[in-house]
C-alpha cells in the first residue's frame, strides 16, 4: 500500500425507501455504523468529516443533515471538516477527504450523502417546502418558461442528442431497463423497484418533459450512505480489502444549465485520465450518474468510452451495460433502480463490486477498476478506484 495514497475503506447505507419515518440523522447514524463495523474501526478513530452540499434549511428534504451537526451529536473529535455546496458535484465531498487525508489534515473521514426528499414532502408540516414569493437569481430566466425542473434542464441536452446525433428514444430506454434490471436483484432496493421494465411499458409511460417519460427521471428517496475515507498511513488500523481513490476529477461550467454547451461530465471525463496512467479501456465496470436517463450517455462519451455523439450506439440493445457485458453499469440499479440517493450510492456499489460483494449481480471476473460519478449537468465529478 502507497502510504501518500488515500483509500475507501469502509461504505455504509441506511435503509432504503420511500416516505420513511425514522429520522434522517438517525438514518445518518445507521450508515456510519455498518460503515465503522465494515472498516474495523471505532467511532474515536474518525476524526474528519465531509459531505455535500450541507444542511439547506430552505429545502431540508434534499439536505437534512450538516457536517457540525454529526460532529456534535456523534462527539467526533475533528480535525477537518467540509460540507457546503461549494465544490463541483455530490462525490467532491469524498475526492476533498482523499487530498485532506493525503495533506496530512486527517487520518480516517466520514463522507455522507443523507436524503429525505420522499418523506419530506409526505410530512411538509415537519418539512415545509420552500415558499419564495418572488423569483430571483437563475430561476427567473427558467421559471417563467416553466423550466422548473432539472429533468426540463437537462432534456434539452437530450433532444439535441436526437437531433443532431440521431438518439432514439428507444437507445435512450437502455439506461432505464438496465437500471431496473439490476434493481430487481438489489435487496437494497426492493423498496423502488419490483419488477423488471419492458420496452413496451417505458414507451407508453406519461411523457415528462421531451424526451424524458417517467421511467427517465429519478425517484425521490430516503437514505444516508457513508463512505470513510483513509490515510495510507492508516491502513493498518482497518480489517478490510481498501480500495485505493486512484484519480478524481470536477468541474463548474457556470451555474445556469442553460448557458452551457456542453454538460460538465465532457471536461471532468476527459480530465480524469490526465490524473492517472490507467485508460478507459481497463475499466470493469462505470457507475455513472443517471439523475436522468441522458445523463450516463454523457459520461460514456465524456470518459471516452465511446466518440462525442455515439454514446446512444454504445448502449444500443443493453448488451454491452448488462451485468455480463463489456462495461457493466449501474449494477445496482442506479438512481432509476436503486432510488435518488444523489450520487453516493455509486461510489458504494464501485467499492461493492471491487470488493466481489455484489452478490447475486456480482459482475464476472475479478474486477480491479471502476469509475464512480456523479452531476452532469454544469457541474460534475468523477472518482477512479482501484482494487491493487
Amino acid at each position: 500500500m502507497a502510504i501518500k495514497e488515500a483509500y475507501i475503506t469502509g461504505i455504509g447505507q441506511s435503509e432504503v425507501g420511500i416516505r420513511l419515518t425514522r429520522a434522517p440523522l438517525l438514518l445518518t447514524v445507521d450508515a456510519i455504523k455498518e460503515a465503522l463495523e465494515e472498516s474495523g474501526l471505532k467511532l474515536e478513530q474518525i476524526d474528519g468529516v465531509a459531505t455535500y452540499p450541507g444542511k439547506m434549511p430552505g429545502y431540508l428534504g434534499f439536505s437534512p443533515i450538516s457536517a457540525d451537526e454529526l460532529i456534535e451529536a456523534l462527539n467526533i473529535k475533528s480535525k477537518w471538516h467540509l460540507g457546503g455546496s461549494e465544490m463541483p458535484a455530490q462525490l467532491s465531498a469524498i475526492a476533498s477527504a482523499a487530498i485532506a487525508v493525503k495533506a496530512g489534515l486527517a487520518r480516517h473521514v466520514i463522507c455522507f450523502r443523507t436524503v429525505y426528499e420522499a418523506a419530506a414532502m409526505a410530512r411538509p408540516e415537519e418539512y415545509p417546502p420552500l415558499n419564495r414569493k418572488f423569483v430571483e437569481g437563475p430561476s427567473q430566466w427558467l421559471a417563467p418558461f416553466l423550466a422548473i425542473s432539472a429533468a426540463n434542464w437537462t432534456a434539452q441536452y437530450a433532444m439535441r442528442h436526437m437531433k443532431r446525433y440521431g438518439m432514439t428514444r428507444e437507445q435512450l430506454a437502455q439506461v432505464a431497463l438496465n437500471a431496473h434490471r439490476n434493481a430487481v436483484i438489489n435487496p437494497r432496493a426492493r423498496a423502488i423497484v419490483k419488477e423488471p421494465l419492458t420496452l413496451e411499458k417505458y414507451m407508453s409511460a406519461r411523457m415528462i418533459t421531451s424526451p424524458f417519460c417517467l421511467y427517465d427521471c429519478d425517484r425521490f428517496t430516503d437514505c444516508s450512505t457513508v463512505v470513510i475515507v483513509s490515510a495510507g498511513d492508516a491502513l493498518d488500523e482497518v480489517k478490510c480489502k481498501p480500495i485505493r481513490i486512484a484519480a478524481v476529477s470536477g468541474s463548474v461550467n457556470r451555474y445556469s444549465w442553460d448557458q452551457v454547451e456542453w454538460p460538465a461530465s465532457y471536461e471532468t471525463g476527459e480530465d480524469l485520465w490526465t490524473r492517472t496512467d490507467y485508460k478507459p479501456k481497463d475499466l470493469d465496470t462505470a457507475q455513472l450518474y443517471d439523475g436522468f436517463s441522458f445523463l450516463p450517455i454523457t459520461w460514456i462519451e465524456g470518459l471516452g468510452i465511446a466518440k462525442r455523439g455515439e454514446g446512444h450506439l454504445f448502449i444500443e440493445g443493453g448488451t454491452r451495460i448488462a451485468r455480463d457485458g463489456v462495461l457493466p453499469m449501474n449494477t445496482h440499479g442506479g438512481q432509476l433502480g436503486a432510488g435518488r440517493l444523489h450520487g453516493f450510492g455509486f461510489a458504494h456499489e464501485a467499492v461493492t463490486q471491487l470488493r466481489g460483494k455484489g452478490g447475486e449481480r456480482q459482475i464476472p471476473g475479478s474486477p480491479k477498476l471502476a469509475v464512480a460519478t456523479s452531476g452532469g449537468g454544469p457541474m460534475a465529478a468523477a472518482l477512479l478506484l482501484a482494487r491493487d
